[in-house]
């Protein structure tokens, strides 16, 4: 179990673990959609796909035993303070989604309050997902907490 905790932390430390790119909680992005995107959730598209489709794949069904589906995921549409939490801070835990274990390692993505909640809005809204909403107020309360 040490060495395990071990490599993980290297994984981290080392940024092989990361999906995102962005790593500074105050950095604002440019995420403005593509001017022929006119759909609700356009500019969280663009955040999902600059940090989050590397590991969770463009179809949101992520890779078997790593990285969990985006996509119909009962622990994603569970709690939406806890899907702020682990885009905020990050995840090294095990967690089962649907049933399948998935042990990847989820660094903190380093985006700012707009930034989580749109790409969240994005993800609760695509993918077959019918989930919450997100506000910045939200993320905030957790980012305080």
């Amino acid at each position: 179990m040490k060495y395990q905790l071990l490599i993980l932390t290297l994984i981290v430390v080392l940024g092989l673990g990361s999906c995102g790119e962005n790593s500074d909680n105050s950095t604002q992005t440019n995420n403005t959609p593509a001017a022929n995107d006119n759909s609700p959730y356009a500019g969280g598209k663009t955040i999902y796909q600059k940090t989050c489709i590397t590991c969770h794949q463009a179809d949101g069904k992520g890779m078997q035993g790593t990285y969990p589906p985006l996509a119909g995921s009962d622990y994603l549409l569970a709690d939406k303070y806890r899907a702020i939490k682990q885009v905020l801070k990050g995840s090294m835990n095990k967690i089962t989604v649907n049933g399948n274990d998935y042990q990847g390692v989820m660094t903190p993505q380093g985006l700012n309050d707009s930034d989580v909640s749109q790409v969240l809005n994005y993800v609760y809204h695509s993918f077959g997902n019918n989930g919450f909403t997100v506000t910045s107020a939200d993320v905030k309360a957790v980012r305080e907490r």
